[in-house]
C-alpha cells in the first residue's frame, strides 16, 4: 500500500538464487469524503434554543398545545397559559411573526400540529427588534417553524363532530392558514357546546401587557366592573363545568405592504351561552355572631364580543421605526338568575357593557449602535356601564323604606393620555443606562345610583348610597436607572421620581393633593458559572390610591353585599425583595427554578365590616404592617433508562394581614397555603406512553380558631399507538377533599378518544367520549377569615361524539 505496482521477470538457472531488488515509486490515494454528524433534539444556539418536533411528538396530537404540552421545561396549565419557570411567555410566533400577542391561546388551542416542523424558545428576547443586545431582559417567548411544504400555500383542515349518546352535543371547528414571506394568513372559527373555551383568557387578546418594557405606556390601565354574578369556577378542568353554546370567528393577517412597511389585522367576533348550577351553604362565625345561609343558584350568562385591531409598521430607515397600533372592543353581556337564598326566590338580573377604544404611537431611533431613543404616545377611552336588579328586598334591617325590590346603576368610565420617552444607552463595558421621563393623566367618572323600588316605581334613593365622583390623577416623572458589568456580576441602581397632581371632585366638592415621593430598587445578577444563576433585587414602592379606593357611598357588588371608598387621597408603601436561583441549561437532564418574594406593606387598605345575616357592608380602611411571603420550586429531571421526564413542583405563600368585623378590636388572620405535586411523562416511540401525576393543595386559616383542609388531584393519562392509522387516548383523574363527608369526598372522570386515519393528513375519524363515568355533580370545600362554604356545582354530563377532520 501506498506505491505504484512494479513487475519483474525473473529467469531462474539451476539452483542460482539471486537477490531481486524493487525500486517502487510512492502512490498518492485520495480519500473519499467521510461526514460524522450527531442528531440532538435540543439545539442551543445562543439565546435561541430549538426543539425538534420529530423528537418530542408521539403521533397523538392535534393541536399546538398537545405538542407544548411534552417539550421539556414548559409548562402549561389546565388553562392552556405557557410558563418557563414562572414566567409566563411573551408570545407565540409563526416564521418570526406575531399575530395574537399575549392572546396566544387562541392560536395554540386550534392551529393544527401537522405544518410544525421546530418549536424555538427565545430567551431574552425584546419586543423591539432595535432593543435586542442593548436592554436587559429575561421575557421569553416561542416561535413556531413551519415546514417547507407548508409554507406560500393555503391549507388547513376542518373538523365535524355530533353526540351519539346526547344528540345535543356538537363540534364544528375549521382552520384555513396560508404561510408566505410577504404575507400571512390564518382564519378560524369554533362552534361548540361541549365545554371548550377555544379563546382562553379573552381579556389576553384585548388587552396584552407588558408592564415596564420600553413603549409600553398606559399598558397596565384598565376599568373594572363593581358587580358580577355569581359564576364562579370551582378548581377543576373549565371544560367539565363549562355549560357553554358558544361561536367564535376569527380573521387574522399580516401585509408586507413594502420593503418598508406592515400591515397587521386581527378581527375577532365571540358569543357565547353559559347556563350554571350550583347550590350550597356557608356557615359564619365573628365574635358571638353565627348562622348559616344556604343558596340555590341558577344562572345564564349571554355575551358578545367584537374586536378589531390594526398595528402598522413602518421602517422610516434601518435605525428607525414608527409604530401604530389602533383597536376597539365592544363587550355585551346579559346575566339572568334564580336564587334560592334561605328559602326566599330572587331573581337576579345584569346587564353590562364594556366599549375600549385604544391607540397607541412609539417612535424608535437608534442613532448610534448602541444607544436608542423611544417616544411613545397613548390614549386610551373606556366605559362599563351597568344595571343590575333584584326583585325581591331582603335589607329590611338596613333600610326602613317598605320596598319590595332593587337596582343599581353604575357606570365607572376612565379616559387616558400619556406621552413618555426613553434613552438606553450601553456602554463598550457592558454597563447599561436608562432614562425615562414623561407625563400621564388619567380621569375616572364613578357613577352609581341605587334605588328601592315599590311594585317597580321608586320609592327612595338612599342617602350614603350614591356616588358622582369625578377623580383625576396627573403623574409627572422621571426615571434613572444604571445596570453595571462587573465580571460575572451585574448591579442594577435605579431611582423613579413622582410628582402627583390629585383632584378628586364628589358631588361638587373638589379636594386637591400633590405629593411627590421617590421609589428606589437595586439589584444584582450573579452568574456563578455556566449551571448555577442568581437573580436578586429589593424596592420600596408607593402606590396612589385608585377610583375604586376613594368613592364615598355605598355600592352594591352582589346580591346581598355593599362596599365602599376611603372617601379621601392615600399613598401606599410596601418593600419587596425578590430572589430566583436557577440551576442547569437547556438539553440537561437536570433543570431547577427556585423563586422567593417577600413582601412587606407599612400601609394597606383593608375592610371595617358588618356581617350579618341578609346582608355585608364592607368600607375601606388604613390599616399597619402586612406582610407577604412566597415561595416555588420546579424541578425537571430526564431518565434516559426509562425515556421518561419527571417533573416536580412545590410552592407555598404565607401572609398574615388585620380588619374589623361587627364592631370588634382590629384582628389578625393569617393564611397559609401549600402546594406540591409530582408528574412524570414518557417519550418512548413504540406503541405505548403514559403522564401520571398527583397533585395536594393545603390552605389553613387562623384568626381566633384555626380551619384548615387539604384537597389532592391525581391523573393517570394513557396513549396506545396501536398502528400508524389507529390510535387511543385515555385521561382519568381523581379528586379527594378531605373536609368533606366519605360519601362526597372523592369524584372520578374518565375521557377516551379513539382515532383512525384513514388516508394521512387527509381524512380522519374520532370516537371521543367526555366523563364516561357520567359524574353529574362536583362538591368542593373553602374557608376564609369569617366563613365555612361547601359548594356544589353541576357537570357537564357524559357524551360520545363521532367526529371526521379533513385536511386540504
Amino acid at each position: 500500500m501506498g506505491f505504484e505496482q512494479k513487475s519483474i521477470d525473473i529467469e531462474i538457472e539451476g539452483n542460482d538464487i539471486k537477490d531481486i531488488v524493487f525500486d517502487l515509486t510512492p502512490k498518492s490515494n485520495e480519500l473519499q469524503e467521510v461526514t460524522v454528524s450527531a442528531f440532538r433534539p435540543i439545539t442551543v444556539d445562543g439565546d435561541k434554543v430549538i426543539f425538534d418536533v420529530k423528537s418530542f411528538a408521539q403521533g397523538n396530537e392535534q393541536v399546538v398545545e398537545d405538542l407544548l404540552k411534552k417539550i421539556p421545561g414548559l409548562n402549561i396549565d389546565a388553562n392552556g397559559t405557557i410558563k418557563v419557570g414562572n414566567q409566563e411567555i411573551e408570545k407565540v410566533m409563526i416564521d418570526g411573526d406575531d399575530l395574537f400577542e399575549r392572546g396566544y391561546k387562541i392560536l395554540t388551542k386550534n392551529m393544527p400540529v401537522s405544518p410544525i416542523e421546530k418549536v424555538e424558545l427565545l430567551q431574552r428576547y425584546s419586543n423591539n427588534k432595535h432593543l435586542k443586545g442593548i436592554e436587559s431582559t429575561n421575557k421569553v417567548a416561542l416561535n413556531l417553524t413551519l415546514k417547507e411544504d407548508a409554507k406560500r400555500i393555503w391549507f388547513g383542515n376542518m373538523q365535524i363532530g355530533y353526540g351519539l349518546v346526547t344528540a345535543n352535543r356538537y363540534e364544528v371547528k375549521s382552520n384555513l392558514m396560508n404561510f408566505g414571506k410577504k404575507n400571512k394568513h390564518y382564519f378560524l372559527t369554533n362552534f361548540n357546546n361541549i365545554g371548550f373555551d377555544a379563546i382562553g383568557d379573552i381579556d389576553n387578546l384585548i388587552r396584552p401587557q407588558s408592564v415596564s418594557e420600553p413603549g409600553s405606556i398606559g399598558d397596565d390601565q384598565s376599568v373594572k366592573s363593581l358587580i358580577v354574578l355569581g359564576f364562579e369556577m370551582p378548581n377543576l378542568k373549565k371544560r367539565r363545568v363549562n355549560l357553554n353554546n358558544a361561536e367564535m370567528l376569527s380573521l387574522n393577517s399580516i401585509f408586507t405592504l413594502s420593503k418598508k412597511i406592515k400591515l397587521k389585522t386581527l378581527g375577532f367576533l365571540n358569543t357565547d351561552e353559559n347556563n350554571f348550577f350550583r347550590n350550597g351553604f356557608q356557615q359564619f362565625s365573628v365574635g358571638n355572631t353565627t348562622f348559616t345561609n344556604t343558596e340555590d343558584f341558577l344562572g345564564r350568562k349571554i355575551q358578545l364580543t367584537g374586536f378589531g385591531k390594526v398595528d402598522v409598521t413602518y421602517d422610516i430607515t434601518k435605525t428607525k421605526t414608527l409604530e401604530y397600533t389602533g383597536k376597539f372592543n365592544k363587550t355585551n353581556e346579559k346575566n339572568r338568575s334564580d336564587l334560592l337564598f334561605n328559602n326566599d326566590l330572587l331573581n337576579e338580573q345584569l346587564n353590562a357593557n364594556n366599549q375600549l377604544f385604544d391607540q397607541k404611537v412609539v417612535f424608535t431611533n437608534k442613532f448610534k449602535e448602541k444607544k436608542v431613543f423611544l417616544l411613545s404616545g397613548r390614549y386610551i377611552n373606556e366605559k362599563t356601564p351597568q344595571n343590575y336588579a333584584v326583585n325581591q328586598f331582603i335589607f329590611k334591617d338596613l333600610f326602613s323604606e317598605n320596598a319590595n325590590s332593587t337596582k343599581q346603576f353604575s357606570e365607572n368610565r376612565m379616559q387616558f393620555a400619556g406621552i413618555e420617552g426613553h434613552i438606553l444607552d450601553k456602554k463598550e463595558s457592558g454597563d447599561l443606562l436608562e432614562v425615562k421621563f414623561g407625563n400621564q393623566l388619567r380621569i375616572d367618572q364613578l357613577n352609581t345610583r341605587f334605588e328601592l323600588l315599590e311594585n317597580g316605581n321608586n320609592l327612595s334613593l338612599p342617602t350614603g348610597y350614591q356616588n358622582k365622583l369625578r377623580y383625576a390623577t396627573n403623574d409627572l416623572y422621571l426615571s434613572a436607572k444604571y445596570r453595571f458589568k462587573i465580571k460575572s456580576f451585574t448591579l442594577l441602581t435605579q431611582s423613579d421620581f413622582h410628582q402627583l397632581f390629585n383632584e378628586l371632585e364628589n358631588f361638587n366638592v373638589k379636594t386637591n393633593q400633590n405629593p411627590f415621593f421617590i421609589i428606589p430598587k437595586i439589584g444584582l445578577d450573579w452568574k456563578i458559572n455556566d449551571k448555577n444563576k442568581i437573580v436578586t433585587s429589593y424596592s420600596y414602592n408607593t402606590t396612589n390610591a385608585g377610583v375604586l379606593d376613594v368613592y364615598s357611598g355605598f355600592v352594591q357588588t352582589g346580591f346581598r353585599s355593599f362596599s365602599k371608598g376611603l372617601e379621601e387621597f392615600n399613598q401606599l408603601n410596601s418593600s419587596n425583595a425578590i430572589l430566583n436561583y436557577t440551576y442547569g441549561n437547556w438539553g440537561d437532564k437536570f433543570f431547577a427554578n427556585t423563586f422567593i418574594l417577600y413582601s412587606k406593606s407599612n400601609d394597606f387598605f383593608s375592610t371595617n365590616s358588618i356581617i350579618a345575616q341578609n346582608f355585608s357592608q364592607s368600607e375601606k380602611i388604613i390599616i399597619k404592617d402586612r406582610e407577604f411571603v412566597s415561595f416555588s420550586t420546579s424541578i425537571d429531571r430526564y431518565f434516559k433508562s426509562i425515556k421518561s421526564n419527571l417533573k416536580i413542583n412545590l410552592g407555598a405563600t404565607k401572609t398574615n394581614f388585620k380588619n374589623i368585623v361587627n364592631n370588634s378590636n382590629l384582628r389578625e388572620v393569617k393564611n397559609f397555603n401549600a402546594d406540591y405535586g409530582l408528574e412524570l411523562r414518557s417519550g418512548f416511540k413504540g406503541f405505548f406512553n403514559y403522564h401520571l401525576g398527583s397533585k395536594w393543595n393545603y390552605n389553613q386559616v387562623k384568626t381566633t380558631v384555626t380551619n384548615d383542609f387539604t384537597d389532592n388531584m391525581s391523573f393517570l393519562d394513557l396513549s396506545l399507538m396501536c398502528s400508524d392509522k389507529f390510535n387511543i387516548q385515555v385521561q382519568s383523574e381523581r379528586y379527594f377533599f378531605g373536609n368533606l363527608s366519605n360519601d362526597s369526598n372523592k369524584y372520578y372522570f374518565l375521557d377516551l378518544e379513539a382515532r383512525y386515519v384513514v388516508k394521512e393528513n387527509k381524512l380522519t375519524f374520532f370516537l371521543s367520549g367526555n366523563n364516561l363515568f357520567n359524574t353529574k355533580t362536583f362538591r368542593n370545600y373553602s374557608i376564609s377569615d369569617i366563613n365555612i362554604s361547601q359548594t356544589e356545582y353541576r357537570l357537564l354530563p357524559r357524551y360520545v361524539l363521532l367526529k371526521m377532520e379533513y385536511r386540504f
